[in-house]
């Protein structure tokens, strides 16, 4: 709960400005004491007294306000807070916390303050996925602001959908929670994340591989460290960033990936969510094969170490919780029950990977959670939504198993 808790909630311009009137409620029902801030763009969305009738006291508006700045009341405001969020947080808002911008009240409070930030990202998908924006959001994380969504789904545009929805009110009152818990629901647990495909080498140019990104393995590695988690990402081959206060080992192959993994135990939980080919040639040529005419060139294939069954199996120094993923084309809930049993794993999330789906190398998932009391199917959501609803599991699991 948030019982006296004082928040100071920042209100970017963006049509998802209507959920913070929704947001104030959550936050006081939890116990907080909300004051605001609205940009001059979230005025054109909504007013300054809507948003001061459910704070119970003035919506703060401008830099320059006479009354308010005769105490210097952006540093009073960036001072007498314990979290400050900001929701929705648009592109350019985003923007200008990234780069020390103080020029209205809101980026002025930010640059203020030495409290906790969560932000609430939301706009449109093609906005998000850009460039710069995802450059803003790794400085801003590297920075300690902490990030809840964007979530997928519709737009306010007619027609258009993806990742950009601003997380649920309930959603951002929960994670504020989590910010003012202090470090964290896995503080003091030690995780472990494999993510990405890897390249089994046929040659010096040619290599085995799938088509997996590394996004939800990093997602989940991501999540994990927000939550408070001294976290290790194996990494194979991937384009992705690597995450913000995580320690990252990259590696090639199945066996160099095997051979991290067992350098990185011991830890509480480990999560292999890479996708390592199953097999590998058995004498890769040091020198380029050339092309024959008139005949095929025959490749010997030995199945590679299976890491999952490896820690899953171990007597001595096996994690408490070890999940694996399961990526499926047919008949996916019973081949995952099946992985489970055969892998020796506790947890195993499985998914469709069909082409048609467009999860392997996209944003978005769809994950049945197979344990041995039985299926949990997760609603279709973006990967870094799917990465915080697992640590959230994760983190309950292992807080229920403390001796």
């Amino acid at each position: 709960m948030l019982h006296s808790t004082r928040i100071l909630l920042i209100i970017g311009g963006g049509i998802a400005a209507y959920k913070a009137l929704d947001l104030i409620r959550r936050l006081q029902d939890r116990g907080a004491r909300v004051r605001c801030i609205l940009t001059a763009a979230a005025q054109k969305f909504i007013t300054p007294l809507a948003a001061a009738a459910l704070c119970g006291e003035r919506a703060y508006v401008d830099l320059f306000d006479t009354e308010s700045e005769l105490d210097v009341g952006h540093i009073r405001l960036a001072r007498e807070t314990d979290l400050v969020i900001v929701a929705p947080a648009t592109a350019d808002l985003m923007a200008k916390m990234r780069g020390g911008q103080a020029d209205d009240l809101a980026t002025a409070v930010m640059l203020a303050t030495d409290r906790p930030i969560l932000i609430a990202p939301a706009m449109n998908p093609r906005m998000w996925a850009a460039h710069a924006t995802q450059r803003n959001l790794a400085q801003l994380v590297a920075d300690g602001v902490r990030v809840v969504g964007p979530n997928s789904g519709e737009m306010a545009e007619r027609g258009e959908a993806g990742v950009g929805r601003m997380a649920e009110p309930g959603e951002i009152a929960a994670a504020a929670e989590e910010v003012l818990r202090g470090h964290g629901s896995l503080s003091g647990t030690r995780v472990l994340v494999t993510s990405g495909p890897t390249h089994e080498p046929i040659d010096p140019v040619r290599f085995i591989a799938n088509r997996s990104s590394g996004k939800q393995g990093h997602a989940i590695a991501a999540a994990a460290a927000a939550a408070g988690a001294a976290v290790v990402l194996v990494s194979g081959p991937v384009d992705v960033a690597d995450p913000p206060g995580v320690s990252v080992v990259k590696v090639e192959t199945a066996s160099q990936m095997l051979e991290a993994v067992k350098r990185a135990l011991p830890a509480d939980a480990a999560i292999f969510a890479a996708a390592v080919a199953d097999w590998r040639v058995e004498h890769a040529s040091a020198n380029k094969i050339k092309k024959q005419q008139g005949r095929a060139q025959r490749l010997e294939l030995v199945e590679n170490p299976d890491i999952l069954a490896t820690i899953a199996g171990r007597k001595n120094g096996r994690p408490r919780l070890v999940i694996g993923f399961a990526a499926e084309t047919e008949n996916v809930i019973a081949n995952a029950k099946a992985k489970l049993v055969k892998k020796g794993c506790d947890w195993i999330l499985a998914n469709d990977v069909s082409s048609q789906t467009g999860i392997m190398g996209g944003d978005n998932n769809a994950i049945h959670l197979v344990t041995a009391s039985g299926v949990e199917s997760w609603p279709p959501q973006s990967k870094d939504a799917v990465a915080r609803t697992l640590i959230g599991r994760l983190a309950a699991a292992l807080a229920k198993a403390k001796p």
